[in-house]
């Protein structure tokens, strides 16, 4: 007798699938087919965005090399398009290479506005990045009070850009004929183990140039 029972429950059980199949059916088949779009879909992107970096490292490098041969029109235009139409991160590196240009070619004011934009990027390293080079393009002509605003938000005690930008106030001392002042920070920033090796480096250079040169009272900048 239980065989019987089973075969009936099996029965109503496979009658039970075939009206569900019926009813059904054609959404399950419509969903594992979006399934599989979806995967291949994403499999072509992928293949894509890697051959989107790739050709945008070729120009990248390409770029460089026009710009590393003097031939600095070329490569600006290069960077520029770059910054343009690669994928973010060749875009953002791009920028850069292209305000650097700009600032070798005489195109400050330029180089400048382009500096300002990347010194508002939400990633805070390259954002000081960006903020570092505007307030060196500006360290031979611009006032300290100046400097100071520009390289306000890396002022902080946490901040990674401190003593770098501590660097460019003490330079900004120098300029304006504060010898004693610039040089107790160059002292203070050559001693600060905290501080990139390099700052301490040239701020032990620079401390140690002018004690030797007691006449170097100020620098006097070259024409713009």
């Amino acid at each position: 007798m239980s065989d019987i029972f089973r075969e009936v429950e099996e029965e109503v059980r496979r009658e039970h699938y075939q009206k569900l199949w019926k009813k059904y059916g054609n959404y399950a088949i419509a969903g594992a087919a979006l399934i599989v779009i979806a995967v291949a879909g994403y499999q072509l992107w992928q293949a894509w965005d890697r051959s989107q970096r790739v050709e945008a490292s070729r120009q990248f490098h390409a770029a460089e090399q026009l710009a590393d041969a003097g031939r600095l029109t070329e490569a600006e235009n290069a960077f520029a398009k770059l910054a343009q139409d690669a994928p973010e991160g060749y875009a953002t590196l791009s920028k850069f290479h292209q305000a650097a240009i700009m600032l070798a070619a005489g195109k400050r004011d330029q180089a400048l506005a382009l500096y300002g934009q990347l010194a508002q990027l939400k990633d805070p390293n390259l954002a000081g990045v960006a903020r570092m080079r505007v307030a060196w393009a500006q360290a031979e002509y611009t006032p300290r009070q100046q400097l100071e605003k520009i390289l306000a938000p890396l002022m902080g005690s946490g901040s990674p850009w401190r003593h770098a930008a501590l660097e460019v106030l003490a330079y900004a001392d120098l300029r304006e004929g504060r010898r004693e002042i610039a040089v107790q920070q160059y002292e203070k920033l050559a001693a600060d183990t905290k501080a990139p090796q390099g700052v301490r480096d040239r701020s032990n250079a620079m401390a140690e140039f002018l004690k030797a040169n007691p006449s170097v009272n100020a620098i006097t900048p070259p024409q713009p």
